[in-house]
């Protein structure tokens, strides 16, 4: 029996009645005395503050570093700018997804946030695939998430500068006094901050926070129905090294530059394989969004039917969505059942539940972008 990893806010976890669980190897609050509903709801009306310290920080220095991370991944990290962050997938020899990070442009070197399941298998990923002229370091850091609508209102008193940020951008600043790197981003849908800060003074800066009047505490439940509102994919669910970057959607992920015609083309893994589906628009299977009636959520797992009894898919997430008001969900079906408005059938407890495919997000994301 191995112990569970445990973040720099574990007590204040307790101290504010957290229900703990495992996630990813580590101690972490599902809810709080306020329930997965509110803190939803919350979330999505004022501002809620998340414990993602469990998630890998590394910083990986070395000669032109990012033209070396390329190798690695199918995003344009050559042209990212100093300061901004950019969504990027590891991907494997045969196309499919290792892990999805975000890669910080952060001038001498590469700042990286990773999947905590993953972390331990992207850092050795990291060292074999960049050789030993590359150091990649895993950082002793909390992580916190302030997300909502009023999370700008909050950080206004707290750290003025940050405001003047918009999505995806980072930078470093001093917070109530304690020195912070920030980007405004997030996993909700929703504008927000991410806050990265020493470990030490991690649960100095959470009290701060929670100290305002518009922010509670969520845990990782509403973080799913949240992100899953959002339309975002969670890793080892919705993506893996089964699914391709096409198949799932994220052709988006794959840079401009990287594809064919594109001035530094392929030279990833399984470019060969990710190129030629974009290309050739031949894969078979495509995630969708799934839309649901009444109140009964379709959970991960269930069986996806055709009218016509054909079996055309599996759900890999799914929830009923408070901010919807419906079961929302996503999964994967055959390209040829995959058109929005097509009504599909999920066998939940021996019973065909009907569901629309839907546009993601489900939400209109608040992002902020200037």
């Amino acid at each position: 029996m191995y112990e569970l990893g445990k973040t720099p806010l574990h007590e204040l976890h307790q101290q504010l009645g957290g229900k703990m669980v495992e996630f990813a190897g580590y101690s972490m609050p599902v809810q709080y005395p306020l329930g997965v509903k509110k803190e939803h709801e919350h979330t999505r009306t004022s501002c809620g503050l998340f414990d993602v310290s469990h998630m890998g920080q590394i910083v990986v220095r070395g000669p032109e570093p990012a033209q070396a991370l390329e190798s690695l991944v199918c995003a344009d990290i050559v042209g990212l700018r100093e300061g901004m962050q950019r969504y990027a997938l590891f991907t494997g020899t045969e196309g499919g997804i290792l892990d999805d990070l975000m890669v910080v442009n952060a001038g001498d070197h590469l700042y990286l946030v990773v999947n905590a399941a993953c972390k331990a298998q992207d850092i050795a990923h990291l060292r074999m695939g960049l050789g030993s002229e590359y150091e990649v370091e895993e950082l002793d850091r909390g992580l916190l998430a302030l997300q909502g609508p009023k999370a700008a209102d909050v950080m206004a008193r707290l750290c003025p500068d940050a405001c003047k940020m918009t999505f995806m951008q980072h930078s470093r600043h001093d917070m109530a006094g304690i020195p912070v790197w920030i980007s405004r981003s997030g996993y909700t849908g929703e504008d927000g901050f991410e806050i990265s800060v020493a470990a030490e003074q991690c649960e100095a800066l959470a009290r701060q926070l929670l100290n305002e009047t518009e922010v509670e505490p969520i845990g990782l439940g509403a973080r799913d129905s949240l992100r899953l509102e959002a339309g975002l994919c969670l890793y080892g669910h919705d993506i893996d090294q089964t699914t391709t970057p096409v198949e799932a959607g994220l052709i988006w992920a794959v840079g401009k530059s990287r594809r064919y015609g594109g001035e530094r083309e392929a030279g990833f893994l399984g470019a060969d394989i990710i190129l030629h589906q974009i290309q050739a628009k031949d894969h078979q299977r495509k995630r969708v969004g799934l839309l649901g009636e009444g109140r009964a959520p379709v959970r991960e797992g269930a069986e996806l039917y055709s009218e016509d009894d054909r079996h055309i898919g599996q759900v890999t997430s799914g929830s009923f969505g408070p901010s919807v008001g419906k079961p929302v969900a996503m999964g994967y079906v055959s390209i040829d059942d995959a058109e929005l408005g097509n009504v599909v059938y999920a066998e939940v407890r021996g019973k065909r539940l009907p569901m629309t495919i839907a546009r993601m997000p489900f939400v209109e994301p608040g992002y902020y972008r200037g």
